[in-house]
């Protein structure tokens, strides 16, 4: 067991839609200090949870409980720091689309004391969003989908903050943009000596994978799997073989992907002994590996 401490918790967290979707998550533990990834397909709820743990949305029944001291009711206090310690980016038109760059600096600058315009004006700079000529700053409505969450990611890195919170922040970006993502959330968890902390929400994890220290993993409004990224490696093994191996392997399977010449698919590593008489090749997953196959799986159980 780890020794660490909770940057945000949550209990008896719930919010049905009708009847038709229901997130429902007895207890949530983000651990400080460290990126946590948030995997679920699209229409899992991430969104949902992301809305309300930042603040957007507060349509839910349950408590909250931010820094070990702050809860949710606290955060609407003009006194509470908590929305000056966390940062929040999603999809959309978070900006107004109206606005200019130069306009989302400016306007930043007036709603959180902690943000610094000159970092927020480098960083534009750097991620090759706009080159800040004086008198041409371009509206957001004009910014690719790209280039508008990478300005979002510039405005939060801009201020002094303990928590992202980021919503599908590589969905839209290039495959280097998604690189310069997990180093700029590495350098933030480093600089911060501890008490930095990044939650963030993918459907597809492997390109986020590097920077991931503990992944959660969501399947319509529930958590269904969780843990340190290292330990989930350890739970769950892949098994490969031919097709002639599979009807006897299949009793151990999670899930299973089969061929005309073979097959392969994740076992709980408590079971790998279990396959040693068998021809089979044993490799360690990927967390996206994990991740599908506990999402397949939950959608066998229910099917």
């Amino acid at each position: 067991m780890r020794d660490v401490s909770y940057c945000l918790m949550t209990r008896n967290l719930k919010k049905s839609y009708k009847k038709k979707f229901t997130l429902d998550i007895p207890k949530l533990m983000i651990p400080q200090g460290f990126a946590t990834a948030l995997i679920g397909e699209n229409g899992a709820g991430k969104t949902t949870l992301l809305n309300f743990l930042s603040g957007i949305r507060e349509d839910y029944e349950g408590e909250m409980e931010f820094f070990g001291k702050y809860s949710d009711k606290d955060r609407d206090k003009a006194d509470c720091p908590v929305r000056e310690m966390i940062g929040y980016t999603g999809s959309g038109y978070y900006y107004m689309p109206s606005w200019t760059i130069e306009g989302v600096g400016e306007i930043s600058e007036l709603l959180f004391d902690s943000f610094h315009k000159d970092r927020f004006y480098n960083l534009v700079r750097s991620m090759r969003i706009d080159p800040m000529i004086p008198g041409k700053s371009p509206k957001v409505s004009t910014l690719s989908d790209g280039n508008r969450m990478k300005l979002e990611i510039a405005g939060v890195l801009a201020r002094d903050t303990e928590l992202l919170i980021m919503d599908e922040p590589a969905s839209p970006l290039d495959p280097l943009a998604r690189d310069e993502l997990c180093s700029a959330i590495q350098k933030y968890i480093n600089e911060g000596n501890g008490k930095r902390s990044v939650f963030f929400s993918t459907h597809n994890i492997s390109d986020m994978e590097s920077v991931t220290d503990y992944a959660i993993i969501m399947d319509e409004g529930k958590i269904v799997e969780e843990g340190w990224v290292e330990d989930l490696k350890e739970k769950y093994i892949v098994v490969k073989g031919e097709a002639a191996a599979a009807e006897k392997v299949r009793p151990f399977l999670f899930t299973e992907s089969a061929g005309e010449f073979g097959f392969e698919g994740i076992v709980l590593a408590e079971n790998a002994d279990a396959l040693a008489g068998f021809d089979v090749e044993i490799e360690r997953p990927t967390l996206s590996r994990i991740a599908v196959a506990v999402m397949k799986h939950e959608r066998e159980k229910t099917a």
